[in-house]
């Protein structure tokens, strides 16, 4: 097989979930059915119904949020929430997809101007009102529900989580007078009920609005940067490929991981002796690490059990992984972020003690 074949597929092996981190390019039309299908409907649903994303065609969703709430929404995403910032797509194609989750607006229902007209409120009084009346669903200081809103990682009898209102995408995107109408309207098919008809006025509304409004200076998520992150992590080896590959074994069970298999990379491709035995991959899992991770994020799936790959050329001998800070990054889940910096340093330290 030639050379060059066999290193693809290795690179294939190792960075299976870097698809996320790739340009749209193919999604240069300016279609709002087609970007949204390629874009939203995985977490939101085809129909806006909801999913890992929160529902978009709620009627009073439509009623109180503007286009450019939409816009910024798109542009900025959630830092840390699941939700990407769509930075790759033109003003086009953002427009385009507004124009797309518009459409599921009832007859009747307008497109609600944009209000910049800030809210007076008493801040203090309002973060009263929201411990009481907020905080259970949102959390205590506007964190949002826990989990990914797929069924494993959030509680069966929440249809929705409730979204992260401390959050500088939020914040960004609604104004003040988006927020108050959620408040007095709610929003039906979900938890989130009229505070007027749970007896509040609209001054009390007005005291939550700048209360929410005070999260802008201090607030809980930035984008995760991975400028300086490589997707994989590579050790050079002093030993040739058996030693390595004993040596890995070893560092593996030290760091309480479980062995799986160690195999030729393509023998599943080739069958035994026609695979090519310069290419090694090495398979393990610590399986409490593992459960603890799906349950942040399935999606975490895509990298787990871990894989070190082991190639051999002209004499040297490599160990390489992919980098969980790079891929913690690329599913913006900042409840994951912890976990993968704790893969990170496992996965560096088997590699020193592999090569030490």
């Amino acid at each position: 097989m030639p050379p060059i074949r066999r290193y693809c597929i290795i690179l294939a092996s190792l960075v299976p979930a870097l698809w996320f981190s790739a340009p749209a390019a193919w999604a240069a039309a300016d279609n709002g059915t087609k970007l949204y299908a390629q874009h939203c409907a995985a977490c939101h649903g085809s129909h806006g119904t909801g999913g890992v994303g929160m529902p978009l065609a709620l009627p009073d969703f439509l009623a109180a949020a503007d286009n450019e709430y939409l816009r910024k929404t798109i542009r900025l995403g959630r830092p840390g929430r699941v939700m990407p910032a769509f930075r790759q797509l033109s003003d086009t194609q953002v427009s385009a997809i507004v124009k797309h989750i518009r459409g599921w607006a009832p007859p009747g229902i307008p497109v609600p101007a944009r209000d910049a007209t800030p809210v007076r409120g008493n801040a203090e009084h309002g973060k009263k009102l929201f411990a009481k009346y907020c905080s259970a669903c949102h959390g205590h200081i506007g964190e949002g529900g826990q989990g990914t809103g797929v069924t494993f990682s959030r509680p069966r009898e929440l249809p929705v989580l409730a979204p992260a209102l401390n959050n500088p995408g939020f914040l960004a995107a609604a104004s003040d007078a988006m927020i108050k109408t959620t408040l007095m309207r709610g929003r039906r098919g979900t938890p989130m009920q009229s505070f007027l008809k749970q007896g509040l006025d609209e001054r009390h509304i007005d005291d939550i609005v700048a209360y929410v409004r005070t999260f802008a200076r201090h607030p809980l998520h930035a984008a995760r940067s991975v400028d300086d992150e490589p997707p994989v992590i590579v050790r050079e080896s002093p030993y040739d490929m058996d030693k390595t590959i004993e040596k890995l074994k070893i560092a593996i069970g030290a760091a309480n991981l479980r062995l799986i298999r160690v195999e030729p990379f393509d023998e599943k491709f080739f069958g035994k002796d026609k695979e090519d035995r310069r290419h090694v991959t090495v398979d393990s899992c610590d399986f409490n690490f593992l459960d603890q991770a799906l349950k942040i994020d399935p999606r975490v799936g895509l990298f787990l059990p871990c894989r070190f790959t082991l190639t051999e050329q002209d004499g040297k001998v490599r160990i390489m992984v992919i980098n969980p800070k790079r891929l913690s990054a690329i599913f913006n889940n900042a409840e994951l972020d912890q976990l993968c910096d704790k893969m990170y340093h496992v996965y560096v330290n088997i590699l020193e003690d592999a090569t030490f």
